[in-house]
C-alpha cells in the first residue's frame, strides 16, 4: 500500500478554490518510515529526517504568521482502523489560506520539504475552520461567526 505524502494537483486546486477570510487550521497525522528514503541516498531515520524538516521549515512558518497550536503523540486508535496508527499529530494554524500557499511556494520551504518526503510513510492533512469550543461535545461556534 502506498502512503499519502503530498497532495494531488486536484485536491490542492480544491483547497485553493475554498477561499475565505480568516485563519485556517491544518490537522496533521504523520506515520514515519523507520529509515528515511532520500533520493540522494542520505542516511537517517524517519524521525531524524522529520526533525530536520521541522528545523528548516520553522522559520518560514513563523515568518508568515503561522504556529503550532496543538501537538501530541498518538498512543492508541480507540475508534477506527487499528492499522492506521500515527507517530505524530499536530494542528498548525495559518493566518490565511494565502499564507499556507505562500509557505508551499517559498524557495527555502521547497528545500526543507525533501526531509518530509523522505521521512513520511503515510500522512493525513485535514483542513479545518477554527471554532470556539462550547461546554459539551458538538457545542462549537465558528471563530469568525
Amino acid at each position: 500500500m502506498t502512503g499519502h505524502v503530498d497532495p494531488t494537483k486536484e485536491r490542492f486546486a480544491r483547497f485553493r478554490e475554498m477561499e475565505r477570510p480568516g485563519p485556517v487550521h491544518m490537522l496533521n497525522l504523520i506515520r514515519l518510515r523507520q529509515d528515511a528514503a532520500y533520493e540522494d541516498g542520505t542516511q537517517a531515520t524517519g524521525a531524524e529526517a522529520y526533525a530536520a524538516y521541522g528545523r528548516e521549515s520553522a522559520p518560514i512558518l513563523r515568518d508568515l504568521g503561522g504556529l503550532i497550536v496543538w501537538a501530541g503523540q498518538p498512543e492508541l486508535m480507540l475508534i477506527g482502523p487499528a492499522e492506521q496508527s500515527w507517530d505524530i499529530a499536530f494542528i498548525a494554524e495559518y493566518p490565511s489560506i494565502a499564507a499556507f500557499v505562500g509557505m508551499l511556494r517559498d524557495p527555502e520551504y521547497r528545500k526543507a520539504v525533501r526531509h518530509r518526503q523522505a521521512a513520511v510513510a503515510d500522512s493525513r492533512l485535514i483542513r479545518t475552520r477554527p471554532g470556539i469550543p462550547g461546554a459539551g461535545f458538538g457545542d462549537m461556534t465558528l471563530a469568525d461567526s
